[in-house]
């Protein structure tokens, strides 16, 4: 299919319209709400329509690159913005534009009234301009200084209400894991430029892509540094605190950050994965911080009592998921993952004020039945038996790659919850009928959209030179015992809360008390500033669920 040569050009048009929303001064801004609020919106639709635009001229074939060299004295065009259009791109500025669009139009009506309403629509949209000019930058500077501009203009987004003291706290505990991530980025884009003298994309995913090439020692600890700045981006184990501490900004920005923002972690070890493919111990640390991270969060999540605190955990959790799957060499489905993760978070977080009544109890289901081994193995046999017979129609067997006969036990673990669920809440047959069919939906629905992101994102990425090397075998039987170990605890605390001892319960409620200390270390090291004692108080701030509250 030939490709339209305006297609890298068209991609540019969304940060473009979003960073000339965000380039108004924030006095005009608030000054004249309607004129804003209504340019803001105007401009995410365009934005929308550019990103579809582009994937029209486009599609999802094999790489384009536009370069742009601005007049600069001093020989400094010889740093040129380069624009970089692969499947990869397509599908993130699609999903990004998309979600700016919902958020920005919901903040509209959520802020109805504050006086800051214009400058809050400002950093959105300049927060937008940096991630969508993340999605299409062609070469790693431009693309660490996008990494850099998304953390500092969330930080004003997450300031919002500089007289809460939580708000403070939480934004500067961002601020600073955000600031070592930029280092860790920096480093490596220093390193992998010294070693394949060149930072575009385009060039290392063709140098890199060749067969028997000898990788520098260098581009490993690169690698090691590119998955040190996602994990901290994406709110890993144990830098996961201010995730959840966030959510006195308002909730549109609590829907932008867990739908979009956390996401760029996964995105950049994807969009690095020619340097993240050959680093066999950058991939072991994925794994590792992605099971630490995905096995306390989804315990922790269970048992809480805020919806947003609850979503926030589950978001940390989910996050970890996606790493996981990128040490597995899975990159296709992380961003699969990213894109479903993103549009049900997005809807979570802007729908959570008018659920806030129905989860007035803790998330954990408590089952009056008590731990019940059989029903257990019937769902597990059953959920297992429709992920065989499907992924065999797919290809998929146990001569496959061990990564993805892991992912296709998760998924069999997961669509055996839901049996569970039907079979415990309920005798009759009828409820287990259609939580058989829904399971047989999710598992077909699973492995064709994994098919379909395979095919989509087959020349964005570069897989793993030995995907069924010793090394995955063993990461992917970790990933396995996990699962089923948290399936294990999980059912037993349905049957008996107290079963792992109250303390237990306790613990996890706080988070094992974990990011407490990273807390006071931080205080001591870098304090805090203080809250804007001056600042006029948020609307309704003592009402959970309305604007801004938590």
């Amino acid at each position: 299919m030939p490709h339209d040569p305006l297609a890298p050009a068209l991609a540019l048009i969304p940060p473009m319209l979003y960073l000339l929303v965000g380039l108004m001064p924030a006095g005009w801004a608030n000054a004249r709400v309607d004129a804003m609020t209504g340019l803001a919106a105007k401009a995410a639709w365009a934005a929308l329509a550019g990103a579809g635009a582009t994937a029209v001229a486009h599609g999802f074939d094999s790489a384009q690159s536009w370069t742009i060299r601005p007049f600069a004295p001093g020989g400094m065009d010889r740093f040129p913005l380069e624009i970089y259009v692969n499947g990869l791109t397509v599908t993130m500025l699609l999903l990004v534009s998309f979600v700016g669009t919902v958020v920005t139009r919901y903040a509209r009506a959520n802020l109805d009234g504050d006086p800051n309403q214009g400058r809050f629509h400002k950093w959105l949209a300049m927060t937008l301009a940096a991630i969508l000019t993340l999605i299409v930058s062609g070469n790693l500077l431009l693309f660490a200084f996008a990494w850099i501009a998304t953390s500092l203009c969330l930080h004003q987004l997450l300031m919002f209400y500089r007289e809460r003291p939580a708000a403070v706290l939480a934004a500067h505990k961002k601020f600073v894991a955000s600031r070592i991530g930029d280092v860790s980025l920096l480093c490596a884009v220093a390193l992998i430029g010294s070693s394949l003298h060149t930072l575009d994309f385009a060039r290392m995913f063709r140098i890199l892509a060749t067969p028997g090439i000898p990788v520098p020692a260098p581009l490993d600890v690169a690698a090691l540094l590119v998955v040190v700045s996602a994990a901290l981006k994406s709110a890993q184990f144990p830098f996961h605190g201010w995730l959840i501490q966030v959510m006195e900004a308002p909730t549109p920005v609590s829907a932008l950050l867990h739908a979009g923002i956390v996401n760029a972690g996964a995105f950049l070890v994807v969009r690095m994965s020619p340097v993240i493919s050959h680093s066999e111990t950058a991939r072991c640390v994925l794994v590792g911080i992605g099971l630490i991270t995905l096995a306390l969060s989804s315990l922790v999540m269970l048992t809480q009592t805020s919806i947003k605190v609850s979503l926030a955990w589950s978001t940390t959790a989910q996050m970890g998921f996606m790493l996981l799957e990128c040490g597995l060499g899975l990159y296709s489905l992380a961003i699969l993952h990213v894109v479903t993760h993103s549009l049900y978070k997005a809807h979570a977080f802007l729908a959570s004020g008018s659920s806030v009544d129905t989860f007035r109890a803790p998330v954990l289901p408590y089952s009056r039945a008590g731990f019940r081994p059989g029903r257990l193995l019937l769902a597990l046999l059953t959920g297992g038996a429709l992920t065989v017979l499907t992924a065999a129609a797919f290809g998929i067997t146990l001569h496959s790659p061990p990564g993805l006969l892991a992912a296709a036990t998760v998924v069999a673990i997961a669509t055996s919850q839901l049996l569970l669920l039907a079979v415990t809440e309920t005798e009759g047959n009828p409820s287990y009928l259609r939580a058989l069919g829904l399971g047989i939906v999710v598992v077909v629905a699973y492995f064709t959209l994994h098919a379909g992101f395979d095919a989509a994102l087959a020349g964005s990425v570069l897989a793993v030179a030995d995907p069924a090397s010793r090394l995955q075998a063993v990461l992917a039987a970790a990933v396995v015992g996990v699962f089923v170990v948290l399936l294990l605890v999980q059912q037993i605390l349905k049957a008996d809360p107290a079963a792992l001892g109250k303390g237990l319960y306790l613990h996890l409620y706080n988070g094992l008390y974990v990011d407490v200390y990273i807390t006071r270390l931080l205080q001591r090291v870098w304090p805090s500033p203080p809250a804007d004692a001056g600042a006029p108080p948020a609307p309704f701030a003592t009402i959970p669920g309305t604007r801004g509250g938590s």
